[in-house]
């Protein structure tokens, strides 16, 4: 059976998604499996999920995907290397190939941008960059054209993700098979566009009260009808507690702080009056705000660096249909994937369990009681007679 699998977040699923999955659908036929790694309560752009992982998974079933596991934590907070890695590491295990939107659908182009990056003469080039104050988006895009490579292709949001799935493939030595799709649309565009309507658009809808089912496929906005909502500016207050109380120690052991950042978000959160002040104040040429957001998160979560490093032990089971069962009988450790809710003997399980109690105090409606880890379950989701 062919195995395709699709590294997301579906913050919130929507028709620019399906499309994806009926591609795949139309490419390997209906015998195809199609396993999700999908972000959960925290996405990498560094903000809460618009809806709770198990809402969002249940809806990747119901449209079309077979199983659907959580990339941890740390996976969905890192860079996009370190997302992209997290994600091919998972998938590696049950995948034959790699599904993703780009805005250039060759491979062969993605995968000689990823051999340049791994290149032993692409380091001191970035360096080179880096020291002329340049952020380091820019630093490696500039790195890359000194070396020849297809630097354009990290001018657009999907194609950076897309070398680093290609990146993470190569160093990691598996054998999955890179399967670009055209991605159409503008990924940041604030107003939905036919047939490839933007996260962001749609997440504006959402907030702002607004019609939103039309860009979303009927059977995820069955599920997402009602659903709570969760913002970072619902749960400002706590972040700012917790940042006004954090020791020196502690914002020293922040990932993403290096080259005094660090410093730099302590003195702020000790001198601003709003996360949006503290943000502004801290943000340069240099870096770039999501980098800044991921940061403020962690600190949020209490994630250090250290845990930031450490490999996750294991990836959650979210959701699956009978065909997700059958790809999830092929897994000979037995503790590579655990169900929802299952309890484990790994610290692991204390981040996460905190970081989903931390999570409801992001809900717009109001604070959500603690303990929802514990009392989750797997959704299976029945096929279709």
């Amino acid at each position: 059976m062919k195995t395709v699998g699709i590294i997301c977040e579906y913050n919130p699923l929507h028709l620019g998604h399906l499309s994806q999955i009926r591609r795949i659908r139309e490419d390997f036929g209906d015998a195809c499996a199609i396993v999700c790694a999908m972000s959960g309560n925290f996405v990498q752009r560094g903000a809460p999920a618009i809806l709770d992982k198990s809402l969002r998974a249940e809806a990747a079933v119901l449209c079309g995907a077979d199983l659907v596991l959580e990339l941890p934590v740390t996976t969905s907070l890192s860079s996009a290397e370190g997302f992209a890695s997290g994600g091919v590491r998972i998938l590696s295990q049950v995948c034959d190939g790699l599904s993703f939107g780009a805005e250039e659908p060759r491979a062969e182009l993605f995968l000689s941008a990823a051999q340049a990056l791994l290149d032993s003469r692409f380091p001191p080039l970035l360096r080179r960059e880096l020291a002329k104050g340049c952020s380091f988006p820019a630093a490696r895009q500039a790195a890359l054209a000194s070396m020849g490579a297809p630097d354009h292709l990290l001018t657009q949001p999907n194609n950076i993700l897309a070398v680093e799935y290609c990146k993470a493939i190569l160093t990691q030595g598996v054998s999955m098979k890179p399967l670009p799709i055209r991605r159409q649309g503008d990924y940041h565009a604030r107003t939905p566009q036919p047939g490839a309507p933007s996260a962001t658009a749609v997440r504006r809808l959402m907030l702002a009260g607004e019609a939103w089912g039309s860009w979303v496929p009927g059977p995820a906005a069955a599920v997402f009808r009602d659903a709570p909502v969760h913002t970072t500016a619902a749960g400002e207050r706590a972040v700012l507690a917790r940042l006004r109380t954090m020791t020196d120690e502690e914002f020293a052991a922040l990932p993403y702080g290096s080259e005094g950042l660090w410093r730099r978000l302590m003195h702020a959160s000790r001198r601003e009056r709003t996360l949006e002040d503290i943000l502004t104040a801290v943000k340069s040429k240099r870096y770039t705000r999501s980098r800044l957001d991921r940061m403020v998160i962690c600190a949020f979560l209490g994630i250090t660096e250290e845990a930031m490093q450490a490999p996750a032990p294991y990836a959650r089971i979210l959701a699956f249909n009978r065909r997700g069962r059958t790809v999830l009988s092929t897994v000979k450790e037995a503790e590579v994937f655990l169900n929802a809710g299952a309890p484990s003997g790994d610290p692991f399980r204390d981040l996460e369990y905190r970081c989903a109690d931390l999570y409801g105090l992001f809900c717009v409606s109001g604070p959500e009681p603690p303990g929802a880890e514990a009392r989750r379950r797997v959704r299976y989701v029945a096929d279709l007679p």
